[in-house]
């Protein structure tokens, strides 16, 4: 039989339309929904099925929204395909994503891992306004070739590489001089160069106000025992016991996201089918480019 894990979608990969099929399938979809509009003060039904894009797309919306969603989709799946979920052995998230992944390993509830997310958006978005800041995608380069271009752009002001997501495509981020000239370097030596819809340099030092904020939160939130491993994006080690959870949790806004090591961890530990939960197919773009043999289906809150 196949090892299965849960990956979970990152900010990023919303988009207007994500979970109003599978509300109107599922009636345990649906009431999260509700829930989450109550805690919320806003109808975060309407923002995610109806837009506007300029607000979903905001950090503040994006994280809840997203968290939200991909929950829902795993209340669908449970009406559609109970025993995958019973199959599954393992999970991960992307930076956000890792939220869920918790929140769905039991590590703590739904409405916990919301107060978590809400506040966590809000505190990013709080620190990436007082610094004018963003992210770039770098493709085609090899990781040296990419931190080679961060040592030079260093010169413009903080930069560093921020997520390791796979083999030629590194995301670097920092203040906004320092973008715009990793930008350029990388454009001259042939790459692609993709700006992020982002509002600033998450999992750099630049977001130290946002991580004292959440580790505030995190103090005061019970993290229980997940009944899977659910694995670290500052690590990438599987954990099951709250406490370095929780520390790591801390260090993930201000430290990279090691994505590739993640996968590549869970494939040397024996997972052969991967199935990517929440909007958008990211996460399966990304395991493809890491492994083309694996197998990997999604739970899509787009199609659905």
């Amino acid at each position: 039989m196949a090892k299965t894990a849960f990956l979970f979608a990152g900010q990023g990969a919303q988009a207007v339309g994500m979970g109003r099929g599978m509300c109107e399938q599922s009636a345990a979809a649906k009431a999260l929904f509700e829930r989450a509009s109550h805690a919320l003060g806003y109808d975060l039904a309407a923002v995610c099925f109806e837009g506007p894009a300029d607000r979903l797309n905001t950090t503040v919306v994006s994280q809840p929204a997203i968290f939200v969603t991909s929950l829902a989709a795993i209340e669908w799946l449970r009406q559609q395909e109970p025993e995958l979920i019973d199959q599954c052995q393992g999970t991960a998230g992307l930076s956000l994503g890792e939220y869920t992944a918790l929140a769905f390993a039991g590590a703590f509830g739904f409405d916990e891992g919301l107060a978590l997310v809400s506040l966590r958006g809000q505190a990013m978005q709080a620190a990436s306004e007082a610094v004018p800041s963003g992210m770039l995608a770098i493709l085609t380069l090899d990781l040296p070739a990419v931190e080679a271009i961060c040592a030079e752009a260093q010169a413009h002001g903080l930069i560093r590489v921020a997520n390791y997501l796979c083999p030629g495509n590194t995301v670097v981020s920092g203040e906004a001089a320092a973008i715009e000239a990793a930008e350029a370097l990388a454009k001259a030596r042939g790459a692609t160069a993709v700006r992020l819809s982002v509002a600033g340099a998450f999992h750099t030092p630049l977001m130290a106000p946002a991580r004292a904020q959440l580790q505030s939160k995190l103090e005061q939130t019970t993290i229980n025992p997940p009944r899977l491993p659910v694995w670290s994006n500052v690590d990438a080690a599987p954990h099951t016991d709250p406490q370095p959870i929780r520390d790591l949790l801390i260090r993930q806004v201000t430290e990279p996201v090691r994505w590739e090591s993640i996968i590549r961890g869970m494939l040397a530990d024996g997972f052969d089918r991967f199935v990517e939960v929440g909007p958008g197919r990211v996460l399966a773009g990304l395991l493809k480019r890491i492994d083309r043999k694996v197998e990997v289906r999604n739970v899509n809150a787009l199609d659905r």
